[in-house]
């Protein structure tokens, strides 16, 4: 799930945490993945790049983008979380292929208002939500 981008990608965000240089690493590498890639599988990318960067900051780097909103991250069947770089500003979510692992980011405002409307009725406040749909995507289904 690696396959290298020649599309331009966003620059390294604005965050008031200081940029060092294993997170401009990071960020290097995932702007140049078109796909969802692991922490693992990141953390050797870089590696072999000859980045000096423990697998330990390679999570809490991940796990910092994800709280900005800059970087997406979904949870397979196989329970290990994937990431990569936010396609989209806004919130959205995913369609994704069970069997090739294409994924598709929408927003759909029917799911937001559902979602908040559903978590006002249960008693819940400052609500957040994920949503990903696994399927097959036309190519996969033919």
């Amino acid at each position: 799930m690696t396959q290298e981008s020649t599309s331009q990608r966003p620059a390294a965000p604005a965050t008031r945490a200081r940029s060092t240089r294993q997170k401009r690493a990071v960020w290097a590498a995932l702007s140049s993945l078109e796909d969802f890639v692991s922490a693992q599988d990141l953390h050797r990318i870089l590696t072999e790049r000859g980045e000096k960067v423990s697998l330990a900051t390679v999570y809490r780097i991940l796990q910092s983008h994800q709280e900005e909103g800059t970087v997406d991250v979904l949870r397979p069947d196989d329970g290990e979380a994937v990431f990569r770089l936010c396609e989209r500003e806004e919130h959205h979510h995913h369609l994704v292929c069970r069997s090739c692992g294409l994924t598709v980011e929408f927003a759909a405002e029917d799911i937001e208002a559902w979602a908040a409307r559903f978590a006002e009725e249960q008693g819940f406040t400052e609500q957040h939500h994920t949503l990903e749909v696994y399927g097959l995507c036309a190519d996969c289904s033919a």
